[in-house]
């Protein structure tokens, strides 16, 4: 790995950065100060959902109209809330049923950008890949970018969910991916999570492989570790977005249902399923009322508490690029089980109970199983907490990502460009 031998002004995008659920968020915070602990000054540019970060890196807003809050989502801006053609841009694509949060952060970054030519010795972005960040390497900056799955694995298991009449609907939304793919194909260095995603990109980006680089996520064990309590009886946990196809919590729902027949268990989901929508409704018709409960909003240590604290955690989604939850949940000692599928045997190894993605017969003879094994519990978590040491630390990843800043900004000086001035008072 290439070391720097001096510190750099990294510019990390991001067009949002939910802080507590998703892994974009959590990546921001945890990549930014520990990249800040190695001496460099990094700004973090974000739209909402802005991230929650800790001492070292500064966060710098580029708000949007912020048309997907969660407390109002597609909601038509006052005409007082413009201010400029990119935000009729973005009120437009979405009306037309678009998503335009990639193409109008980039641009608004492209924008922040050249008013402070100078300011950054490299940009990295994180899954933004709008046509603005095409302009960044012409204004003369090293850039890097992350990419933790391709969009497109999540629009065809979206399509393939939705029904005949939704589907122009989920196609409309998706129709970002497009710009994704040829922005991705244009851009210098590639960092993914893990060699499933790295595969997903170079078949459905067309990526050349020597492009894309493999850094794993970490997870901040000063939060996420095993504790000195008992567990609650019969509790399960997932951290899954509720009405996402992909993340499979309407198999976990059945598969619960099937062992609630038998075993006292109760679920317990990280996420603000849409009220009366299609995972509230499936709640209904499986009889969970009193069986399943919903959390949001939560602190890092309520999460981390609540990890710990149930005897089996579950990964049910029918595709990760990597999995951070699943991390979390190996780092907090709790027997596990994941879908066999995308990067996740690649991120928990023998550490985990596998099953077949969708398939919540085998969720549910798996949960059972767990249920009534103690021993095969403590086992289980042993060895999660023993993978997690092993591979998974974020000052890890930032040298590892430091490594390829290094790379960037060598190969733009060989071609001519200015070499990044040491940064003062770094």
């Amino acid at each position: 790995m290439t070391t720097m031998d001096r510190p750099l002004r990294v510019a990390l995008l991001s067009y949002r950065s939910k802080p507590h659920c998703g892994g974009q968020g959590i990546y921001l915070r945890h990549l930014s100060r520990e990249l800040s602990a190695l001496g460099h000054h990094v700004e973090v540019l974000s739209g909402q959902p802005y991230p929650e970060l800790e001492p070292g890196p500064v966060l710098h807003r580029l708000p949007s109209l912020d048309l997907y809050r969660d407390d109002d989502p597609f909601r038509t801006p006052h005409l007082r809330e413009y201010r400029d053609w990119i935000d009729v841009l973005e009120v437009a694509s979405m009306w037309t049923a678009a998503f335009p949060e990639p193409l109008t952060f980039s641009l608004r970054a492209l924008r922040e950008l050249r008013s402070r030519h100078g300011s950054f010795d490299i940009v990295h972005d994180n899954q933004v890949l709008g046509y603005g960040i095409l302009g960044i390497r012409r204004l003369g900056l090293p850039l890097v970018t992350s990419i933790h799955h391709p969009i497109s694995v999540d629009r065809r298991i979206e399509l393939r969910a939705a029904r005949l009449r939704s589907k122009l609907a989920k196609w409309r939304f998706y129709s970002f991916v497009r710009m994704q793919s040829r922005v991705a194909r244009r851009v210098g260095d590639i960092i993914t999570v893990s060699e499933s995603s790295r595969r997903d990109i170079c078949a459905d980006f067309k990526v050349a492989a020597d492009r894309v680089h493999v850094i794993p996520l970490g997870v901040d064990t000063r939060l996420f570790h095993p504790r000195a309590v008992a567990r609650t009886p019969g509790q399960i946990v997932a951290v899954a977005s509720a009405d996402s196809p992909m993340k499979g919590v309407a198999v976990l729902l059945h598969a619960v249902a099937k062992l609630a027949t038998e075993r006292d268990v109760r679920l317990t989901v990280v996420s603000k399923p849409t009220h009366g929508g299609p995972t509230e409704r499936l709640v209904g018709e499986l009889a969970l009322g009193d069986r399943v409960r919903f959390v949001h909003g939560i602190s890092d240590d309520q999460l981390a508490e609540l990890l710990a604290s149930a005897e089996i955690a579950v990964v049910p989604s029918l595709y990760e690029g990597f999995s951070l939850p699943a991390v979390e949940h190996m780092a907090s000692g709790t027997a596990l089980v994941v879908s066999r599928t995308g990067a996740l045997p690649e991120v928990v190894g023998e550490a985990a109970v596998q099953v077949p993605p969708g398939d919540a017969e085998a969720l549910a003879a798996a949960l059972r199983g767990l249920h009534d094994s103690p021993q095969w519990r403590g086992k289980l978590g042993e060895a999660a907490w023993r993978r997690v040491q092993e591979r998974f630390a974020w000052p890890a990843v930032a040298k590892a990502t430091q490594g390829r800043y290094a790379a960037a900004v060598a190969r733009h000086a060989a071609a001519g460009g200015p070499h990044p001035a040491a940064m003062k008072g770094a």
